[in-house]
């Protein structure tokens, strides 16, 4: 799934503004501009002239800044590597952490946006790669996922 897509979806889903993304992005360790932000936020399609995609550091440090975001900074433990490049697994990696998920949670989550996983297929996406249970996270599965926290973050309105 392109970047652009997983920021604007976060976007959405935490109602914030571009400011706030720029803050979080920061809070991860990057200055990013906001026309920089603008393009990798607007919504034109991969193929359309114009479109930038928007590169795995800036994903990398955002995805780091949002745990930062939601659950704090930890003091007592040195500042982590950045991972690139940025896989979907990671970013499932990264959203679980930051929104404090359990495995309950997100076999709810992706129940709720109509798309179960077993178990097993479920913690195969959080394996090391390499190891031999590890299995790569589809597009479909992480859009599915982010849908599913969406309605959770921000359940529709009656």
């Amino acid at each position: 799934m392109i970047h652009n897509d997983v920021l604007r979806s976060v976007r959405y889903m935490l109602d914030i503004s571009d400011r706030k993304v720029i803050e979080i992005i920061k809070l991860g360790g990057m200055d990013v501009s906001l026309e920089d932000l603008l393009t990798y936020l607007d919504k034109k399609e991969e193929d359309e002239e114009g479109f930038v995609r928007c590169p795995d550091e800036v994903m990398a440090h955002f995805l780091d800044g949002l745990v930062i975001f939601k659950r704090g900074k930890d003091e007592s433990r040195p500042p982590q590597p950045i991972e690139v490049p940025v896989t979907n697994n990671i970013i499932l990696k990264k959203l679980r952490v930051a929104f404090e998920l359990k495995e309950d949670d997100m076999h709810a989550i992706l129940k709720a946006a109509e798309f179960p996983v077993s178990k097993p297929e479920l913690s195969a996406l959080f394996r090391k790669f390499g190891h031999t249970n590890y299995r790569p996270c589809g597009d479909q599965l992480l859009r599915n996922f982010l849908k599913g926290l969406t309605l959770r973050v921000r359940p529709p309105q009656a």
